[in-house]
């Protein structure tokens, strides 16, 4: 039995059997190219292959169907939203109104609260076994801008009947603000001095700190 061997190319091979000479790779678009345009010519539409896929929207879950979301939403301009009511922990510490009789604040209680007021640093005691102090540095152009922000600090806290245990200029360009509570043991901290803390941080600094040089 002889057996009949053809070294001719697929495209060449193709050719000369009748079909296209375009590679099996590119024929679906060229074909469909070439098809619809001939269809065209005849009146017909022919739908050409989308090649980069679908990028339309995915169909909705059977879940969201059923609750109707769409309906509740789309278009409607009286949709009712939930408002949550923040919890006193969100609050701002500042609208809050000092705690007569205030307990000392245990060291976890006071790096806890640290966290709601801005540039303040803890001071421990002498052991570091308890907190007591809370300080805030703040770096000014001079010392008449000291002296203003001094004026600024006490005119926010007039009668709240919790002044800073100290709020001095020191020299060159540097106002600092101490806070605690008196207490048996000494100094200590309650969540008045961070109620104290929250205030000052409101008061307007920008125009008293140096201004930040911008190269060009």
């Amino acid at each position: 039995m002889a057996l009949s061997l053809s070294l001719a190319p697929p495209v060449a091979a193709a050719a000369a059997a009748g079909g296209s000479s375009s590679p099996s790779f590119l024929r679906p678009a060229a074909v469909a190219m070439r098809r619809g345009r001939r269809s065209n010519a005849r009146g017909s539409v022919v739908a050409m292959a989308d090649l980069l896929g679908d990028f339309g929207a995915r169909d909705p879950f059977p879940e969201e169907i059923e609750s109707k979301f769409g309906e509740k939403v789309l278009g409607n301009v009286d949709t009712l939203h939930q408002i949550l009511i923040p919890t006193l922990s969100a609050l701002s510490l500042a609208r809050l109104p000092l705690q007569p009789d205030a307990e000392a604040l245990s060291l976890d209680d006071a790096r806890r609260l640290l966290l709601k007021v801005v540039g303040w640093r803890l001071l421990l005691s002498d052991d570091e076994q308890r907190p007591a102090r809370l300080q805030c540095v703040w770096k000014v152009r001079d010392e008449s801008c000291g002296q203003e922000l001094i004026a600024r600090i006490n005119a926010a806290l007039d009668g709240a009947g919790h002044a800073p245990a100290a709020l001095v200029w020191e020299a060159p360009s540097q106002v600092r603000a101490e806070l605690s509570t008196p207490s048996a043991a000494g100094d200590s901290l309650t969540v008045n001095d961070y109620i104290v803390a929250a205030r000052i941080d409101k008061v307007k600094t920008l125009d008293l700190i140096p201004k930040k040089r911008v190269w060009a």
